[in-house]
């Protein structure tokens, strides 16, 4: 599928995405929606920033669509027919507004079942009925066990960032879910694709179609990168100093990542002490805080968002035109994802990263993803570092002197 006509999307879909303003597909779109309308298991591991969601939506919208109205109707007791689980409340959020995008014109009913909002609230919401369920691990399990959700007719599945999903220890809840629901089309998307991911695509999925976009695990190579050595005291210095020399604002807003809870609050005020529209975004925060801050950059209200990891992964705001790593990334994985809020959807984008000492672990990891991009180069001084010649762990061989064996 090159183009959205070529496709076998009903024309009613076809008239809602090109009023979405989606003129051709992307590269994961165009290999993974043909796959998925055959009821295919799939599993896609792309770039982020590649157009996963409408991937994995346009065929399950496709298939609610084709049941007929009536029947949706009285079995609206026996629960959703599909199922998408995130692994964050704000990339479960960011999924459920693209379903309503999509999905209301058709006549399709949504609810999210996120922590950080009243379980009873969301309890009655799918009672009165949904088709899909977009949900984070641990609050499924919570309305599953509590009975607010029974899965009778669910037989499609989604595990979007299903890596990240790992990482934060949701393998059980995930195999839990999955378990309950014996018949079902599984589609999973992922950026990386680490054992446990492959440990549950082996046992949950059955004969799945992997298609494989750009690079696994790679920075977009439309990212320009840029690292500096700065000592913690000058960090705030240099960092308004990017601010003002780049004129960044102009073109998006800018994310400027911290790996603490309280720094992420202190860098926010400091920074509207210079005279910037900036607010902060961390696990701390209760859910309406966190969903006010993203509101907040997506509408323009405020300029800068300092967050945490919270915000690595999956969220996309459009036009983002700085990230800024106040903190470098505890690992490559998370500098990877924390970089791909900008340059997606095939736009260009700026990145920056302050180092210290401290980062050692990460200078190999990040030397090789400077050298290997095409529109980046590596600052000297990490060039050089003698931490940045090999891998951390890695046990360097003696040469051997030449030996002298003398015989009688």
């Amino acid at each position: 599928m090159r183009y959205w006509k070529e496709s076998i999307i009903p024309e009613n879909i076809l008239k809602i995405i090109s009023d979405a303003g989606y003129k051709d597909p992307t590269p994961i779109q165009r290999q993974a929606i043909p796959i998925g309308m055959q009821n295919r298991d799939i599993i896609g591991v792309a770039e982020t920033g590649s157009g996963k969601t409408l991937a994995f939506l346009v065929p399950l919208l496709v298939w609610i669509d084709s049941l007929p109205r009536n029947i949706r109707v009285e079995d609206a007791d026996k629960g959703p027919y599909a199922m998408i689980l995130a692994p964050t409340r704000e990339l479960a959020t960011q999924i459920e507004e693209e379903v309503v995008k999509f999905g209301s014109p058709l006549g399709i009913r949504s609810v999210a079942v996120i922590g950080g909002a009243s379980r009873e609230e969301q309890g009655l919401k799918l009672r009165m009925g949904c088709e899909i369920v977009i949900a984070t691990p641990g609050r499924l399990i919570d309305v599953i066990e509590n009975r607010y959700l029974v899965l009778s007719q669910c037989t499609y599945i989604v595990l979007d960032e299903a890596d990240r999903m790992i990482d934060m220890g949701f393998e059980p809840e995930v195999q839990k879910i999955l378990s309950h629901m014996p018949f079902r089309q599984t589609v999973m998307f992922t950026a990386t694709m680490p054992p446990p991911v492959e440990r549950i695509a082996k046992t949950f999925m059955r004969r799945p179609c992997t298609v494989y976009i750009g690079s696994v695990g790679k920075a977009a190579d439309r990212i320009v990168q840029k690292a500096f050595f700065v000592p913690d005291g000058q960090k705030a210095k240099k960092m308004i100093s990017i601010l003002e020399d780049e004129n960044c604002l102009e073109q998006g807003p800018v994310i400027v990542f911290v790996n603490q809870k309280k720094g992420c609050d202190v860098l926010a005020r400091q920074l509207e002490k210079y005279g910037y529209d900036a607010i902060s975004l961390h696990g701390g925060k209760g859910q309406d805080q966190r969903d006010y801050a993203l509101a907040c950059i997506k509408n323009g209200e405020k300029n800068v968002l300092v967050a945490t990891d919270v915000a690595g992964r999956g969220i996309d705001i459009k036009d983002v035109s700085l990230i800024l790593n106040y903190d470098m990334a505890k690992n490559i994985e998370d500098y990877t994802h924390r970089i791909g809020r900008t340059g997606r959807a095939g736009k260009s984008g700026k990145a920056v990263t302050f180092l210290t000492q401290d980062d050692s672990h990460n200078f190999y990891d990040l030397r090789q993803m400077l050298i290997e991009s095409e529109c980046s180069s590596c600052p000297p001084e990490l060039d050089r570092h003698p931490e940045a010649q090999q891998k951390p762990g890695t046990i360097m061989q003696k040469k051997r002197k030449d030996e002298i064996v003398l015989v009688k």
